[in-house]
């Protein structure tokens, strides 16, 4: 029974996957409100959820820089997100796609700063 549990232990983190974590670093138009990106973000999770992608929005209290708000995004690994980004990619020249709808709210609403993906241990 030792020899299974000892096994088990040893054998968790090597079955382990990495997470991927998405944070766009972005600012409010002006005529933007944080109800209204909260709206396109609970739309962008429905496209999102057949991707394996879910988002979020950060909003900081304590920071050098109060006037970002930062959306991390979470994929179950790199390969993931990579499948996701290429079809959100994709459907950007259809202009009656989710992606490109989305897209355009979200580029009337929000100027992105900065991009980062992170790998989740």
């Amino acid at each position: 029974m030792k020899k299974i549990i000892l096994f088990v232990l040893f054998s968790l983190p090597l079955a382990a996957s990495a997470g991927h974590m998405d944070v766009i670093e972005m600012e409010l138009n002006d005529g933007c409100s944080m109800p209204k990106l909260m709206m396109i973000m609970k739309d962008f999770n429905k496209w999102g959820k057949s991707h394996g992608y879910q988002a979020e929005i950060a909003v900081p209290i304590q920071s050098n820089n109060l006037t970002s708000v930062f959306w991390i995004g979470r994929s179950k690994d790199t390969a993931s997100f990579g499948a996701a980004f290429d079809s959100w990619e994709a459907d950007l020249s259809n202009s009656g796609s989710a992606p490109a709808k989305l897209n355009a709210r979200f580029e009337g609403c929000t100027t992105n700063v900065a991009r980062r993906g992170y790998t989740l241990n």
